[in-house]
């Protein structure tokens, strides 16, 4: 059993490294799918929020790398490791991906084709991945200055997306159910760029916009102030871009920019991470009525 594992985490190293050559920034996995590192933190009486600023290993996606170096220290630390992850949401493709799952029951495909239909979009050729459950992970490219939530179900029963802050499990990996690999004719593929249509189902839905009056603008931009540093880990990108949208749409995001980075900061994202998600917001509310 021992040899199969050292081959498996020999593989997943490989496959690591070939993903890293094409662009794509990988982590180790265990068999369980989950980041094979665990946190450095775990044992601390009150951990303060660290995304790999410390130095050491074990920050899941955040410890994701490109540099052949990096990834072979990653899996010396973790010689159990059987598989790897892509980060999503990084460039150069800031990828998104589109999980039709098979466990739920729901036919996931055809829900993805009525979506289609119904918002006219089609989804170009593309990098697959087939899962060992018999699921597909459709890998699309995003925008640069657009940040996608990781969501589960929200766009269709049976559907997942893997954004920024969440990763796929990529192909070659073994887990406890079986090996992921690429559809037929698709391992060479860059991943195609998502179409509008579908990006703007990504995102989180637009609320009617309303003007409050200037008397209660202070209070309900300290509410959504509050609302970002109530953030915990995995959500501090998708609560900043909707809080950021909320108050581009109500007439007081330039006057709200400083005190939401300030909030999203102390939740623990990096500033220039929370700037950008603040300045993407920004551009997608400037066309809305």
């Amino acid at each position: 059993m021992a040899t199969i594992d050292r081959q498996a985490a020999t593989l997943a190293l490989a496959h690591a490294l070939s993903a890293a050559e094409r662009g794509l920034a990988v982590i180790p996995l265990s068999r369980t799918k989950l980041p094979a590192l665990r946190s450095p933190h775990r044992d601390d009486p009150a951990p303060a929020p660290c995304h790999g600023e410390c130095g050491r290993f074990g920050h899941g996606v955040y410890d994701a790398s490109t540099d052949p170096a990096r990834i072979r220290a990653l899996f010396a630390a973790a010689p159990w490791s059987t598989g790897y992850g892509i980060a999503c949401g990084l460039p150069p493709y800031h990828l998104i991906g589109v999980d039709l799952d098979t466990k739920s029951g729901t036919d996931s495909s055809a829900a993805l084709r009525e979506l289609a239909l119904r918002h006219l979009f089609t989804i170009p050729p593309t990098v697959v991945v087939l899962t060992p459950s018999g699921g597909r992970h459709l890998w699309l490219r995003g925008p640069a200055d657009v940040v996608v939530p990781n969501s589960a179900g929200r766009l269709a029963p049976g559907i997942d997306i893997r954004g920024a802050g969440g990763y796929l499990v990529g192909p070659g990996s073994r887990t406890e159910h079986g090996v992921y690999g690429t559809a037929p004719g698709t391992a060479r593929l860059a991943p195609a760029p998502c179409p509008p249509a579908l990006l703007r189902l990504l995102l989180p839905p637009p609320r009617p916009a309303h003007h409050p009056a200037p008397a209660s603008a202070g209070r309900h931009g300290q509410g959504l102030v509050q609302f970002v540093l109530g953030a915990h880990e995995g959500q501090r990108n998708t609560r900043l871009f909707w809080a950021a949208c909320r108050a581009y749409e109500d007439g007081i995001g330039p006057a709200l920019v400083d005190p939401l980075v300030d909030a999203a900061v102390r939740a623990g994202l990096p500033e220039h991470e929370a700037r950008a998600t603040v300045a993407s917001a920004a551009r997608m509310t400037a066309h809305r009525p």
